[in-house]
This record gives structure tokens, C-alpha cells and sequence, in this order.
């Protein structure tokens, strides 16, 4: 008696979500990558953070920026935690447009990272957090809940889901990725093996430079993700022996009634 309603109410619910819009549009396939910094105790590793600032500088700056991303935020703990001076040497490469007089000068450690606007490319700042609600039914974050595929894990499977296939359409050429909704980006592979050689002679091949600069980028979204976790531990631990508190004194208040009954 109760199986038929429920079937049909499930089947109601699946029409319902197929019609809602970008649900047909997810399509791409993204595969789920074990980050050190997922789960409730992950956490950033820092010389992945450091091959990942090698590759958006040698690649990917070429178009994009990262502009919410503090210079002086590369020395934070939990984060590439650079050195003062590796930080300082860092921040002397770029120049930003002084607010006050609209003029360039060189970057300082309290300057955001510049603006990349001449390639009309999107900022990677908060990309691999926007990210993470395009997967699973109309961009409800399903997958990322289950499975466990964020942000991250798109980013990684775009610059790994190029299939070398291109064609021209609107005197535009297009590139064939598995992994992006439509099928195909206007991107070109912006990674090949070897494309950079990193100084602490991890395997440079397009795999694991995907890997690195997408938890980079994460990072770039959350750069206090760490201390988050552990502030958020902390209140689970305390609500927990408070809990327990209350509880023994409860019991000890009512001790005597409930010996009388």
C-alpha cells in the first residue's frame, strides 16, 4: 500500500529536479582526487601549496589573477608558509596601481595580488569555491557531499579533460575537455609535462601540476581554512563536555525526586 505512493513521489522528485535549469548541464566528468585538506581534520600541505604558486605564476598568471589573495598571506601558517624574505623577494616581482594617485609602484607585502583583465579570462581567486555547487543534481553540491568532489576536484579534471580534438565555430576555435559541461572550452590546454620544473624535483607532469595548482587555488578561496577547522573543533569539544556537565548535574538535582518515586 505505502510502495507505489513513495515510488511515484521519488519519480515526481527526479522529473522535477531534471527540469529544474543546469540540471542537464553537468554532464562533465569529474573524479574524485584525495586532498590532504579535506575532511574535518585535512590540512593544506604546504609544499604542494608551494609547487601550485610555481605553476599559476609560470602559467596561469599569464591570464588570470588572484586578486583577494593578500601578498603577506603566503608567510601564513597553514598556508605555502613562505619566509619573510622568500616573501619579500616574491612581492618585489609585481607592481599594482596606487589608488591614490592611479599610478604603478612596486607591490608591498599589504597589497593584493594585481588584476589580470587583458585576456578577459575569469579571476581564480574564489574559483575553486564557486566551484564546488556545480555538481550533482541542478548544482545542489550532491557529488561534493557524497563523494566528495568539490571545487578542486573540477579544476583538476579541466586541466586534465583536454582530448587534443578542436574545431572552429564563430571564428572561434574550441578545445574538446570531458570535463566541462558542454563538452568543449574555449580555453586552450594551458598545461603540457614539464611545463615547469619544480625546485624540489616532485614529478612535473600535467597530473600533478593539475593537482597543485588546484589545491593552491583552494587555498587562494580559503586561506583561513585551517584556523577554522581548529576553531570549530574547539567548540565541538567544549559543546561536548558541556553537554556532559549538564547532564551529571541534572541527574544529581533530580536524584532525590526520583527517589521518593
Amino acid at each position: 500500500m505505502i510502495r507505489k505512493p513513495l515510488l511515484t513521489l521519488l519519480a515526481a522528485a527526479g522529473l522535477a529536479l531534471a527540469a529544474l535549469p543546469g540540471a542537464a548541464a553537468e554532464g562533465g566528468h569529474i573524479e574524485d582526487i584525495d586532498f590532504s585538506f579535506e575532511g574535518p581534520f585535512g590540512s593544506f600541505d604546504q609544499h604542494q601549496l608551494q609547487r601550485g604558486l610555481q605553476v599559476y605564476q609560470e602559467v596561469c598568471s599569464a591570464c588570470h589573477g588572484i586578486r583577494q589573495v593578500y601578498f603577506r598571506n603566503l608567510g601564513d601558517p597553514g598556508g605555502p608558509q613562505m619566509s619573510e624574505e622568500q616573501v619579500r623577494a616574491f612581492t618585489a616581482l609585481y607592481e599594482v596601481e596606487d589608488k591614490e594617485t592611479g599610478d604603478t609602484r612596486p607591490a608591498t607585502l599589504s597589497d593584493h595580488f594585481p588584476p589580470n583583465t587583458g585576456a578577459g579570462a575569469p579571476d581564480l581567486s574564489l574559483m575553486a569555491k564557486s566551484r564546488a555547487g556545480f555538481h550533482g543534481p541542478a548544482g545542489t553540491g550532491i557529488n561534493q557531499l557524497i563523494n566528495g568532489i568539490g571545487g578542486p576536484e573540477y579544476i583538476h579534471a579541466i586541466l586534465t579533460g583536454y582530448t587534443g580534438e578542436e574545431k572552429e565555430e564563430a571564428g572561434a576555435t574550441f578545445y574538446e575537455n570531458h570535463a566541462f559541461p558542454s563538452g568543449w572550452i574555449k580555453m586552450p590546454p594551458p598545461l603540457m609535462d614539464d611545463a615547469v620544473t619544480y625546485i624540489d624535483g616532485h614529478p612535473a607532469d600535467v597530473d600533478h601540476m593539475a593537482e597543485d595548482v588546484a589545491a593552491f587555488l583552494m587555498w587562494t578561496a580559503e586561506p583561513k581554512m585551517m584556523a577554522r577547522k581548529e576553531a570549530g573543533m574547539t567548540a565541538v569539544i567544549f559543546l561536548g563536555a558541556f553537554a556532559v556537565l549538564l547532564y551529571l548535574t541534572n541527574k544529581k538535582i533530580w536524584a532525590r525526586v526520583k527517589r521518593k518515586h
